[in-house]
């Protein structure tokens, strides 16, 4: 089953070879999606609003490109193989980060559960895991599959993890957290090629 898949996911990456042009322009929108955060969620406090607008715009994306090919969301790293062994290597990781993003919004006096944000409870597991496939998936996997230029393996997980970093600014206790999860997802990612949703457990 697992040699199966790997053989597919080589097929389509060669038979249905994404152009660099594509992998280019999917970056680019990752990052006027993280300049949008800090000008509608940390600037304007348009938080819900710029929220929703991305989880559609994304969703509408993935959407669309699965249409085009069916197995653009294995490619992307959206598998059920090998889930039980990842999940091993990550769950001490992930319950390290909800125990310690509890502690610091505790000691920093930010955890405060009112009626007002509710939406925001409701819709940021679906936003963190935006993040998560538009950081690790869209920037680290197609910088790894650029065509005409090829980067090492550290130099895209460090930038992918300086980027994951740097989106959850003002806090700096966040980015210094969500800084070391990515530099250890992203090998796992790059190694794998599968998607473990943690990055809600450590988003604000």
């Amino acid at each position: 089953m697992k040699t199966k898949l790997t053989k597919d996911l080589l097929e389509f990456s060669e038979k249905r070879l994404i152009s660099d042009k594509i992998r280019i322009l999917e970056i680019v929108a990752v990052i006027f999606t993280a300049i949008g955060k800090f000008v509608f969620m940390d600037f304007l406090d348009l938080r819900l609003p710029f929220v929703v607008f991305a989880i559609i715009g994304w969703s509408l994306y993935v959407f669309y490109r699965y249409r085009q090919e069916k197995n653009i969301l294995k490619y992307w790293g959206f598998r059920t193989d090998n889930f039980k062994n990842t999940i091993k290597r990550m769950l001490p990781f992930a319950v390290i980060s909800v125990v310690l993003s509890i502690v610091i919004g505790f000691f920093q006096n930010t955890i405060n559960l009112t009626w007002h944000i509710l939406p925001l409870l409701l819709t940021y597991p679906i936003w963190g895991s935006i993040q998560q496939f538009i950081t690790i998936g869209l920037i680290a996997g197609n910088l790894k599959e650029l065509n005409n230029k090829k980067l090492s393996k550290l130099l895209i997980i460090f930038i992918t993890a300086v980027l994951f970093s740097v989106v959850h600014f003002p806090s700096i206790w966040l980015m210094i957290g969500t800084f070391i999860l990515a530099l250890f997802y992203e090998h796992i990612y790059l190694k794998k090629k599968i998607f473990m949703l943690w990055d809600y457990f450590t988003d604000g």
